[in-house]
């Protein structure tokens, strides 16, 4: 007898070959599956039926588990997509005071893909790398992909760091590398006042100038504000070197100043003043010299009274 069709199942759809007549084997092109076989099953394949029928209407059949060319019926569909990775935190360029800032990112494959391979994850702080399994990784698995954090176990030290992030999804496709930078500033900056020098000062000219100086090692520029009795003042210039000046108008008695310099991670030290002023001058009430006259030689005294 003699072959009369071969058609196979794939995906749901039957296909009849076409007999090639240099060959004499039965071919057929077809479409693959637009989605991937990642998630048909545990093989990750679609399972492929091919079914032989001769003149008699005799009828054979072979599928995926067929112990001889059980191998030969199983399709494997691979996506393209890559899938993606978006860091939350911290922000670019981002000046941070917590030398253990927790790093929050999204890793998300397309829809209907063949998943994020979380066990390909790499997280790199400067040369050092982590994966999904090192301790303080927290992984939560979402609808496209997970949602991580990683939080140092080791304090970072003061000074900039970079952030490398790589992973795959299930079908070997690579995201594209995501990479950030960001500074931790632990250490608020310095602040030196020279005018005033001292705690509290007496002055007699409304006219001040508050000047001294300031700087941070690790997030300069620093900025300086002023206050007069809870009041800024207004922008404070810091010269390249870290020095500053700011002319203030004082109100007649005691005036509170705060002069506060803050770095880029936010962190800030500050330093209080007193100026009190003074425009009014004693006045004399009364002066006495006893005994008056005094003889040549001997001792007076002399006794003033006045108030201010």
């Amino acid at each position: 007898m003699a072959v009369d069709t071969i058609k196979v199942l794939i995906n749901g759809t039957w296909t009849t070959l076409t007999k090639n007549v240099s060959t004499g084997k039965y071919e057929g092109t077809i479409a693959a599956p637009n989605i991937t076989s990642y998630n048909v099953n545990g093989g990750h394949y679609y399972p492929v039926t091919v079914e032989a029928k001769d003149l008699a209407g005799n009828v054979t059949t072979k599928d995926d588990t067929d112990a001889t060319l059980g191998a030969s019926c199983k399709l494997y569909v691979k996506e393209v997509t890559k899938p993606t990775i978006s860091i939350s935190s911290p922000a670019s360029g981002a000046y941070v005071i917590n030398n253990k800032q927790p790093i929050v990112f999204s890793l998300r494959d397309e829809a209907n893909g063949s998943g994020v391979k979380i066990s390909s994850l790499s997280l790199k702080i400067d040369s050092t790398t982590f994966t999904n399994t090192s301790p303080g990784m927290s992984i939560t698995a979402v609808s496209g992909g997970y949602d991580v954090t990683y939080t140092p176990q080791t304090a970072l030290s003061d000074g900039a760091h970079t952030i490398t992030l790589n992973v795959q999804d299930n079908d070997g496709n690579a995201a594209t590398q995501v990479s950030r930078s960001y500074t931790v500033d632990t250490v608020p900056p310095t602040l030196n006042i020279s005018n005033p020098a001292t705690d509290t000062v007496y002055v007699n000219n409304a006219a001040f100038s508050i000047a001294g100086t300031t700087n941070d090692a690790t997030s300069s520029p620093v900025t300086v504000t002023v206050k007069k009795g809870g009041v800024d003042q207004g922008a404070v210039t810091v010269n390249g070197d870290g020095s500053f000046s700011k002319a203030i108008t004082l109100t007649e008695g005691t005036n509170a100043i705060v002069v506060r310099a803050t770095d880029a991670a936010g962190k800030y030290t500050e330093v209080s003043r007193t100026i009190v002023l003074d425009t009014v001058a004693p006045v004399i009430t009364s002066i006495t010299i006893a005994p008056n006259p005094v003889n040549v030689g001997n001792s007076y005294v002399i006794t003033v009274e006045a108030t201010d």
